[in-house]
């Protein structure tokens, strides 16, 4: 019993901190930068650049309880959408952070599909306040919030 109980707790430690590990519900995730670029361009789509980590409550609390929400849902389709953990030198976050700035997370990166800069958010928030960010950075970008079943 003992052995399947620290097994237990080595795997709730070892978890949390797999940044590919979305909540059902959640927007496809790119883990690179370029790649999201790539999809974006191709699609004409604005890009949701998010910088993350896996020891930020914050972060945790977006990933886990804000993009998988109901009132983010009906803006998946809307954005190509990358998980960039700010630790993992393997997907070129450094250069990315470096471009925009990344100084405290979660920093959250909205860009067109050329790249150019919408808008930014630093910190966590909650669904509703993140909806209306992905709204106004539509405008922004000159689409317009397409109805679904959630709206």
């Amino acid at each position: 019993m003992k052995k399947l109980l620290l097994a237990l707790a080595a795997a709730a430690l070892v978890l949390p901190t797999l940044a590919g590990d979305f909540p059902k519900g959640s927007p496809k995730f790119e883990d690179s930068y370029r790649k999201v670029m790539a999809d974006a361009k191709k699609s004409g789509k604005p890009a949701i650049v998010v910088f993350s980590a896996s020891w930020c409550p914050p972060c945790q609390s977006m990933k886990n309880e804000v993009y998988p929400s109901k009132e983010i849902q009906a803006f998946h389709d809307q954005f190509e959408w990358a998980y960039i953990d700010v630790d993992n030198s393997d997907n070129s976050s450094e250069k990315a952070a470096q471009e925009f700035g990344v100084q405290g997370i979660p920093h959250i990166q909205f860009v067109d599909s050329e790249g150019k800069t919408l808008d930014k958010q630093v910190g966590g928030s909650s669904p509703d306040s993140f909806a209306a960010k992905l709204k106004a950075v539509l405008a922004k970008a000159g689409k317009t919030e397409k109805p679904t079943a959630a709206n």
